[in-house]
């Protein structure tokens, strides 16, 4: 076990964390990016990007991310394979964490950037079937059902781009939704409704999953929520795709939320009611969730951090100097 100090103390990574510790590190402020369960947050999930500015071709999520940690670390931020498991806010500066593995890291300033975490449907069989057929990202566990038939659940912006990439790997993928109609943008919806390889089951609940006589997944019980009728849908694969929740349970009781869980910050900014704490990127937007804001949270929490810093700096020079 270990202590490590720094002047900003980066929790969680993604577009947020990566642009708060290239920031910081560029101000001098040595920041500590401690990476958290999933490092490079939901773009490691997500396989075509064509909306990040800067890139005229589609990139894939995982390569920027891993190009956005280069950078961060180039200019001098040490990236900790760490996760934060309790905070001590409460007390001021400096602030303390420690990490999963008993290690101790105390910032004075800290920057929350734990993003979102994909949600489950909390049915028989999803826990138990997990790595065995039943996953929430297709990025991650696609490529191990190359011509299999696979099925994805939901109907937002998430499970359609799922779908949509499954078909690299499948020629037989189901979107089931509850509803009789897409929650997704209209262009995404468009090219999931031109695709051959895909079909669509609407007005279907997944009651629960059972495996087959091999123990990994072998099909989905459905429910049609207008009928009541109950169904069966073979599959070797399933996608939980109904969206995520901040990762914010580290935070509860230690720093205002609203309803959906997500962090309280100043409008406009990225302050949180505790001086020298920010939060930026998913942790706290519930109304974007762009990869693109995101980073540019996480550049307004860098810069008003060292303002924070700078602030204090000249409070205790002019303290020493009355005296």
């Amino acid at each position: 076990m270990a202590t490590h100090h720094t002047k900003m103390l980066i929790i969680g990574s993604g577009p947020a964390g990566y642009s708060a510790a290239i920031y910081a590190a560029r101000a001098m402020l040595e920041p500590i990016v401690v990476q958290g369960l999933q490092p490079g947050g939901q773009l490691t999930i997500t396989t075509d990007v064509e909306n990040y500015p800067g890139y005229r071709d589609v990139v894939q999520g995982p390569w920027l991310m891993e190009e956005m940690q280069a950078q961060a670390e180039h200019v001098g931020t040490r990236m900790m394979w760490d996760t934060i498991v309790s905070v001590d806010l409460e007390n001021g500066a400096p602030f303390k964490a420690i990490g999963d593995s008993g290690d101790e890291y105390i910032g004075e300033t800290v920057v929350i950037c734990t993003g979102a975490q994909a949600k489950w449907l909390g049915v028989p069989g999803e826990q138990e079937l997990g790595g065995k057929g039943v996953s929430a990202c297709a990025t991650c566990d696609g490529f191990f059902f190359r011509g299999k038939k696979v099925a994805v659940i939901g109907g937002g912006n998430t499970a359609v781009e799922e779908a949509l990439y499954l078909t690299n790997h499948s020629d037989d993928v189901t979107l089931i939704h509850r509803r009789d109609e897409l929650r997704s943008e209209k262009i995404l919806e468009e090219r999931l409704m031109k695709n051959p390889k895909i079909s669509v089951l609407w007005n279907k609940t997944v009651e629960s999953f059972e495996a087959g006589e091999d123990g990994a997944l072998g099909h989905l019980n459905l429910k049609d929520t207008q009928t009541g009728e109950a169904s069966t849908l073979a599959t070797d694969g399933a996608f939980v795709a109904i969206g995520h929740a901040p990762a914010t349970e580290l935070f509860k009781g230690k720093l205002p939320m609203d309803g959906g869980g997500y962090l309280d910050t100043e409008p406009g900014t990225p302050k949180t009611v505790i001086p020298g704490v920010f939060a930026a990127g998913d942790v706290t937007d519930h109304t974007y969730r762009q990869a693109v804001t995101a980073a540019g949270m996480g550049c307004m929490a860098a810069l008003d951090g060292e303002r924070y810093l700078a602030a204090l700096e000249d409070a205790q020079e002019a303290a020493e100097a009355a005296e």
